[in-house]
């Protein structure tokens, strides 16, 4: 893939983040939780589970669940928000720290495994024993003897010199891809490899990179192929971002000019 591609998609993040700056806080607290309520439904989309808006901002507002049977839905959702806000906070603190080598641990990534899916915390948040024959998946990933090893050496490699000097997005794709080629826990493995991609992502001053639920073919065929397939639809998903929250600062100009113009 031609890196001049991220290179103007930069050029376009950079003059948005520039019109973000100038935005008053309490706007962009309300387009950014438009954003994760996308980052929720397309992320379990991906999963083949499709959320209405109104069960994600009903879970996400905690009303009083009328129907037992939504718990569990409900309270998957609150985690699997919880587990964005706590990658929101962690780039926000890697972002400060000028040495980036060894930031990225076991713990870490256990961490928003265990946040997704704290029904595994209780028992040690053990890797997966077994080879599951039904998921969502279908890539090559590796035995359970060879995990913990591999995952010791996912560390190890986003620590490397000329991994760290490759652009962002590469870096943050091989990263993904690279977890979920070791695939290391039954349930939440996805999740877990996309939150650790975009922790990489925010961290280096990127907005998330959402994989829309209509890409969701073209994601699953990006596992099994090398890694610039995956880079290409973290690029895409990174303009589709630009170009919404651009929309979004559009319609605030259009609507304070028509406002001005009432007065």
């Amino acid at each position: 893939m031609e890196e001049s591609r991220f290179f103007e998609l930069d050029a376009k993040l950079e003059t948005l983040r520039g019109r973000r700056q100038a935005e008053d806080p309490r706007i962009i607290d309300a387009f950014h939780e438009k954003i994760d309520i996308g980052w929720i439904y397309h992320d379990n989309a991906l999963e083949g589970v499709v959320l209405s808006y109104n069960e994600i901002r009903d879970a996400l507002d905690r009303k009083i669940i009328s129907d037992v049977s939504l718990v569990n839905l409900y309270e998957e959702i609150r985690n699997h928000k919880a587990a964005i806000d706590f990658v929101k906070e962690e780039a926000a603190k890697q972002a400060l720290i000028k040495k980036k080598a060894g930031l990225v641990t076991l713990e870490l990534i256990k961490q928003i495994h265990e946040i997704l899916t704290p029904e595994d915390k209780s028992k040690g948040n053990p890797y997966r024993k077994d080879n599951p024959l039904h998921r969502a998946y279908y890539h090559e990933i590796a035995t359970p003897d060879k995990i913990p090893l591999r995952m010791r050496k996912l560390c190890e490699w986003l620590d490397e010199e000329e991994v760290e000097q490759q652009h962002p997005m590469i870096r943050a794709a091989g990263l993904h891809y690279r977890l979920m080629s070791i695939y290391p826990w039954t349930k939440n493995s996805g999740k877990v490899g996309r939150l650790l991609m975009n922790l990489s992502l925010l961290r280096d001053g990127y907005p998330p990179a959402i994989v829309h639920s209509i890409e969701r073919q073209r994601y699953y065929d990006a596992l099994r192929l090398e890694n610039h397939q995956l880079a290409g639809l973290l690029l895409e998903s990174l303009t589709t971002y630009t170009g919404t929250a651009n929309r979004f600062f559009d319609e605030l100009d259009e609507l304070r000019r028509s406002n001005k113009e009432a007065m």
